[in-house]
């Protein structure tokens, strides 16, 4: 299990967009399980909606991609300033809200993991209602390199 704490070590991004708050279950080069805590404080609430709050999907999608990034750093046992990571490819399908008290439960397995970057199938749930499910694809940068 990692906290918030750790997960900042391994993870780039930071408080607003960091997006998950605990790894409960992680098995190296299979799958992955987080969660993040939807408060009424978040800071996307203000816009996305006034009086009806909703987490808006482009931000579960990268909560996800996110726990994508967790499974990759720990399976190839990278640290975060040495690599950088680009969202290649998404298909995702939102399926139901995500509102302030819920708590998003993300599953992520992988379908590839290359030194190069990543496929992953990702399934994100309330309690036991499916929410988004999503197949991602990234790739991973050595900041020694230069892009392409």
């Amino acid at each position: 299990m990692y906290t918030i704490n750790e997960l900042q070590e391994i993870l780039p991004q930071e408080y607003p967009f960091l997006l998950i708050d605990r790894v409960l279950e992680l098995e190296e080069n299979k799958r992955i399980v987080s969660i993040k805590n939807v408060t009424a404080n978040e800071h996307f609430f203000v816009g996305h909606f006034p009086n009806q709050p909703v987490m808006p999907g482009v931000l579960i999608l990268e909560a996800m991609a996110q726990t994508a990034i967790v499974l990759y750093a720990k399976s190839k046992h990278v640290k975060k300033d040495n690599v950088r990571y680009y969202f290649g490819k998404a298909e995702v399908k939102f399926k139901a809200p995500v509102v302030p008290g819920d708590q998003l439960r993300i599953e992520v397995k992988v379908g590839k993991l290359l030194s190069t970057g990543g496929i992953c199938e990702a399934i994100a749930y309330v309690q036991d209602t499916v929410v988004s499910k999503a197949t991602i694809g990234f790739s991973v940068q050595k900041l020694s390199e230069k892009k392409v």
